[in-house]
């Protein structure tokens, strides 16, 4: 999005907090086994994260869209001692893995790892979310939002990224995929139940606050 972007991330990554061993490994296994790794948070976002969560001190965390848990980590550092977080993949494939990563972190007990449809699984874990994160399936983003917003209580934070769409939001004749993400923020922006800011970290975090 920037004209200097790389040169941007690693700056900024070089001023925030470094990553712990852990996530580091992460990072690292990613790149090397993934086809696709850019959909990892990465350092730089992962500490905004970390950062967020640790402000909000969530009980309950919900997250919609595993990957290989890098941001499952760094939302779980802000947890309450006695706080759970509940994070939703699809790929059963990296389960074993993955599992192994939460396993090697303080937080393992209070990480709950769950392999299906996260429109099946939602409405299948009762109570309600201080913070949710949904990074999955961009066609539903606006479906996980409505289904999760009135489960946020006040004060409750909602994340949702990609909103910026590696900048085709400002294109002239935007496709189709790119339409819809339009169409969410455009609705997210009209939503009189959240206060509502993108921060323009990678490619764009959609931060909304439950008034």
């Amino acid at each position: 999005m920037f004209q200097n972007e790389e040169r941007i991330n690693s700056y900024l990554e070089s001023i925030c907090d470094e990553e712990n061993a852990l996530l580091k490994k992460i990072n690292r296994e990613t790149y090397l086994r993934e086809t696709m790794p850019h959909m990892m948070s990465g350092h730089y976002q992962g500490r905004a994260l970390a950062m967020i969560s640790k402000m909000v001190s969530p009980k309950r965390v919900l997250e919609i869209g595993t990957f290989t848990g890098y941001a499952t980590l760094c939302l779980a550092e802000g947890l309450k001692t006695d706080g759970e977080l509940h994070t939703i993949d699809i790929n059963e494939e990296q389960q074993e893995r993955v599992q192994g990563y939460f396993d090697q972190s303080p937080y393992s007990s209070q990480i709950h790892y769950h392999i299906g449809d996260a429109f099946e699984i939602v409405p299948t874990l009762e109570g309600d979310f201080d913070l949710v994160f949904i990074d999955a399936d961009k066609k539903r983003n606006l479906i996980y939002y409505d289904m999760l917003v009135d489960r946020v209580p006040s004060g409750g934070i909602l994340m949702i990224d990609n909103v910026l769409w590696k900048g085709k939001v400002f294109d002239e004749n935007p496709d189709n995929q790119t339409k819809q993400v339009l169409e969410l923020n455009k609705t997210l922006a009209a939503d009189t139940r959240v206060e509502k800011l993108i921060l323009p970290i990678r490619d764009g975090l959609f931060v909304l606050r439950k008034k």
